[in-house]
């Protein structure tokens, strides 16, 4: 399929294939979810009974259930603005150990949110079952959806879990990085000189050979032991 020159250019753009990286999928995904369940909740979550004017949360009339899942949606919705903010900043990172940290605590989030999920869920559902739909007049659907997209975050932030151990594990364990010319200078001041006299012996002038022999005669040369003579008797 030929694409034509604008569309390809667009397709080349960096804010296209940033947007393309699983990562930021899974993140724009967990955004849209956690929106989807704020606003279904925020809107009709809360109705009045046929007989009252009052309102109650339509899951059993429990106030906490809509405001943890208000609360936590929201939050979790600014989690992955955030992120994704920092992830288009991921260039300017240079520091290993501000690298290493972001990805640690990305990844610690992650797995706290699978788990606020997966608790929301359980208790969502558990409410919806108690509650008593007739008792309302709207909210039913809200109901639905917030639970529904509750379930869909987990398997979301699962991912997104797993992709940000695979970020630490591919990162070296280097505490500080050189460049490569302050490497080459570590590694010339370092390198043993046995090596290079051996590659590379040095040339000596006559005489600082003959020093060198002088100095190294007194242990080269090994003493004699006097020789007895034979006096004769007169």
């Amino acid at each position: 399929m030929h694409l034509p020159e604008s569309l390809q250019d667009l397709a080349d753009s960096e804010a296209v294939r940033f947007l393309r990286r699983p990562k930021n999928i899974s993140r724009i995904c967990g955004g849209v979810f956690s929106l989807v369940i704020f606003s279904s909740l925020l809107t009709d979550g809360y109705q009045n009974k046929t007989e009252s004017s009052q309102l109650h949360c339509v899951l059993n009339s429990n106030h906490m259930a809509c405001s943890f899942s208000i609360g936590a949606s929201f939050l979790s919705f600014l989690s992955c603005l955030v992120f994704l903010a920092l992830d288009a900043q991921e260039s300017c990172i240079t520091g290993t150990r501000f690298k290493t940290a972001f990805q640690l605590l990305d990844f610690i989030l992650d797995v706290l949110w699978a788990g606020v999920w997966f608790v929301a869920v359980c208790f969502l559902a558990s409410q919806w079952q108690h509650s008593k739909s007739k008792h309302f007049l709207l909210g039913n659907s809200s109901a639905k959806a917030a639970i529904a997209f509750a379930f869909f975050s987990i398997p979301v932030w699962i991912f997104q879990a797993y992709l940000a151990f695979q970020d630490l594990q591919n990162e070296t364990p280097v505490p500080y990085k050189r460049s490569l010319d302050e490497g080459g200078v570590v590694l010339n001041t370092l390198s043993p000189p046995s090596s290079t006299s051996l590659a590379n012996p040095p040339t000596m002038c006559p005489n600082s050979l003959s020093y060198t022999s002088s100095a190294l005669s007194p242990y080269l040369t090994t003493q004699k032991a006097p020789r007895l003579t034979m006096i004769p008797d007169n």
